[in-house]
Formats: structure tokens, sequence, C-alpha cells
């Protein structure tokens, strides 16, 4: 049953602007651009197509607002924080819905997004109020050496469709508590998210220019990004390709940038491990958002001794998920962003099974209405499968078996990417060795959702650079200045 969506009090469907210097805006060029629920195939809304002007006057209120707001206290940001985060409390089940008709995650997990994008407000609200400088012993009796802290000024932040609140708030949340303003372009598949949160800043009473929304031309409202010198900081979170083409474009002025980009997360279960919790583990991480997140299981490795016994209750356990319209709270599983993300999913299961894995369970489209696909378990994957080496972001779960424990970290670790990667084990020994040696830069231990605010965030290799989340996430939002005084 699909529960009615009742009227937004955050935005109007019918009547979408942009939010630029505390005001709510068109576009300069009346051009607009459909937003569709991938859940029914219906036009949601009519966004406005911001551009080039949009993005360049979003900078400029940034930049006009950014002298008072850094003048601020850190208490008196941290206020301003803990307003904004309890509003998005307030509107917990509004913004999960907007999210669920924009981007088609289920209203369960939106609910859970939320709440975990309200949780990076607060902790930036306390870290910003330690944000120390320090005095350095001088060589000479007539000196006196200090650090101080100050921020970088008017950033920029790039977020994804996937995770529209909490990936907005992760880079928001350090920059504001920081002192710093900014701009956030949001992904075109989920801008109403991003224009529902600017309301809560208008409510909470964060100054004019503290925070702008432009939504629309990629490439232009990129293009100024980093071209304008405005801009000191910017955060991306989205593919590695299009990571690569952001450093080129950083290069000319040297812009700071941090990057959280593609994954390809290992998802490792040996013999000794509690089955039961590892099939609990993996059904979590794998069909977490119809597994569209860049940290769910994408390789599936599983001891030979356990592996019939591992698929026989994990099986079970995807069978028992229900497929729907996002919107219905009893869905666990809701639809692919786009045609294109359904496409993606359905080559790379038919590549699988042309190569030579077995499929146990789903592996067709769900309907005709919206983009859906079945969960899937396909075994006896290999690494000559498009499955074991791209990033399918939906929901299949490929599944191989190994031998020794020097295999399986071999295996897990000849990818480009290096975000996430998990294993099962009750041998603390094992569970050392293997940490260690895996080349990802979070690792959930007997934990398939390790991500919290109070912990850094990020990659390696060609998974990016750069930690959100914990006291790291504030660094690249701050400058350190060095004074020595001669007396």
């Amino acid at each position: 049953m699909v529960e009615k969506v009742r009227e937004f009090t955050l935005i109007d469907l019918e009547n979408i602007k942009l939010f630029i210097n505390g005001e709510w805006v068109t576009a300069a060029s009346n051009s607009t651009f459909s937003l569709i629920n991938p859940s029914t195939g219906e036009t949601v809304a009519e966004i406005p197509r911001a551009g080039q002007k949009e993005a360049q006057q979003a900078i400029e209120a940034a930049n006009k607002a950014f002298p008072q707001w850094a003048k601020l206290t850190a208490y008196d940001r941290a206020d301003y924080l803990l307003k904004l985060r309890d509003l998005m409390l307030e509107h917990v089940e509004e913004l999960a819905s907007i999210m669920s008709i924009e981007m088609g995650k289920a209203y369960t997990e939106a609910v859970g997004e939320v709440k975990y994008a309200s949780s990076f407000l607060s902790w930036y609200a306390e870290e910003g109020r330690r944000i120390y400088g320090e005095t350095i012993p001088a060589s000479a009796t007539n000196k006196r050496l200090f650090v101080i802290k100050q921020p970088v000024g008017v950033i920029a932040a790039i977020t994804p469709w996937n995770f529209p609140l909490a990936m907005m708030t992760r880079k928001l949340g350090p920059a504001l508590a920081a002192g710093c303003t900014g701009v956030v372009k949001p992904a075109s598949q989920s801008p109403l998210s991003a224009l529902a949160f600017a309301k809560l800043v208008e409510k909470a009473g964060i100054p004019k220019g503290v925070v702008n929304i432009v939504a629309g031309a990629t490439k232009e409202i990129s293009d100024e990004i980093f071209e304008n010198p405005i801009i000191k900081k910017i955060s991306f979170t989205g593919s590695t390709e299009v990571g690569k083409t952001l450093v080129e474009k950083s290069a000319p002025q040297l812009k700071k940038l941090s990057l959280e980009l593609g994954g390809h997360a290992p998802f490792i279960i040996f013999e000794d491990a509690d089955l039961e919790k590892a099939a609990v583990g993996a059904l979590a991480s794998k069909f977490r958002n119809a597994g569209q997140t860049c940290v769910c299981a994408n390789r599936i490795y599983v001891h030979e001794t356990v592996k019939d016994e591992f698929i026989k209750i994990f099986v079970e356990k995807v069978k028992s998920l229900k497929v729907g319209n996002s919107l219905d709270s009893s869905v666990q599983i809701g639809p692919l962003v786009n045609e294109e993300g359904l496409k993606k999913v359905e080559e790379h299961v038919a590549d699988a099974q042309e190569k030579g894995a077995v499929l146990l369970y789903g592996g067709k489209p769900y309907n005709e209405n919206g983009y859906f696909y079945q969960p899937t378990v396909l075994d006896n994957v290999t690494k000559d499968m498009k499955i074991m080496t791209e990033e399918t972001f939906g929901p299949v779960a490929p599944l191989t078996s190994f031998t020794r424990d020097d295999e399986v970290v071999f295996e897990a670790n000849d990818t480009v990417y290096g975000l996430a990667a998990y294993l099962y084990t009750t041998n603390i020994d094992r569970a050392i060795r293997v940490t260690e040696s895996l080349n990802f830069g979070v690792i959930g231990l007997n934990d398939a959702i390790p991500g919290v605010a109070q912990a850094p965030f990020g990659g390696m290799n060609h998974s990016g650079y750069g930690r959100e989340g914990g006291h790291q996430g504030i660094r690249d939002y701050l400058e350190e200045k060095y004074i020595s005084l001669s007396l």
C-alpha cells in the first residue's frame, strides 16, 4: 500500500525556485528540466535550469556573506547548525518523502538518511568549537611563535543523487562550522532535497548568502565554480571519471579539492564467521538504496567450506525483500534512479550469465511502470565478468569462493578502487592481519554499515582523497597561519 504524500510545506512542486543570497529565484533563461519519479515514470516537477549566471550570483553572494559569518564566534555558528539540525528532525517525514519521489530511495531508508544527515550538523557544531591554534617554542628570547586557524573562504559542494541530504550536510556541516560560506550544486536527479534543505536554512535564520543552492546545467555551473577565483575549496562526491576531470580543472588555480569517488567493495566471509550475522550484513550492505551506494558490497567472497551454507541463508533473506514504490513504508527495494541505471544492471547480469555465472535468484526487471530490478544473486562469478571490475550500482549480489586468506586478500586488493571493504570473522588475529592488509579507506569488521558522523570517511587509489566526517573532516576548510612575533 503506497502511502499518500501530504502536501509539502518546504517546497511547492508547481513553482520550484533556486535559493541564491537568501532569495527564491528563477533561472534567467526561464528554461527548466523535468524531474522524473523513478517509481512511476511520472514528472514530479519542472526545475529551473541554472547556468553560469546563477552560479556566479551564488558565488558572489557567498563571498559577500563570508566576512561577517567568519567573524561570528564558534558558539554562534554552532547555534545556527543546531537550529538547522532540529528543523531537519522536525521535518523528517516530509524530507524523506521528497527524497523518495525524486530519486527512489525506499521511504524507511530515506527517514534513516535524514537522521544521519542531521548528525553531521550536530557533530560539526561541536567540532567548530574545537578549532585550536598552538604556540611554538621560540629559538630566541625576543620571539614568540603562534599558529592560528582560519576559514579558507567560499567553498563549493558538488553532491550526488544517491545520498542527497547526507552528502550535503557532510560537506556543509564542517564548512559552516569553520566559518566558510558556500554554494551547493546538487545532482540533477535529486535537486528537491537540497532546495527543501534551503528552506530550513531560511527558517533557521542563517544569514543571507551563507548557503546557496543552484541546480541545472552541470557544465556551466561546474565551469564557473572551477574558474571563479572566489571559490577556494571544492568538495565533490561522484564518479571516478568525473573526479579525474575535476582534478585537471582545479589545477590552474590550485584550488583545494577533496574527492569521494567510486568504489568496488569486497565483502569477505571466512570459515569461522557467524554466517547468520554475515548474511544479514551482506543483505544490508548490498541492497541498501537498491545497491546504489559507492560502499555497497560489490564482490562477495565466501570460504569454500561454508559457501553452500551461506548461500542457503542469504538467498532466503534476499527472497524476503519487498520491491515496490519507494513511498510504501513496507518496501525495502525501490527503483533504480533512471533508465540508464536499469540498463547497466541488465548488461552486467547478462554479461555474467554469458560467461558462466549461475543465477540463484532474480535476474530481471520487476515491472514496466518504473525502473525496478529484482534483487538478484549470482554464483560462480569470475574476474573476467564486468560485474567483478565495474560498479554495478544495482541490487545484484555476485558470489565466488576462496580457499586461503592470502588469496582472498590479493583478490580483494586487485582493483583500482579503494573506498570500502568488509570482512566477517570471529578470529581476532585474522581480523587484525586482514584489516591491515586491505587497501581501502573504510573497513567494516563484522559491520556492514560503518559510516558515522564522528569517523573519517574517504578512499584510497582511484576512490579519491581527503576525508569527510570525524575531526579530520573540518581540516580542509581551514588554513593554518604561522605568526612570528619579535618583541
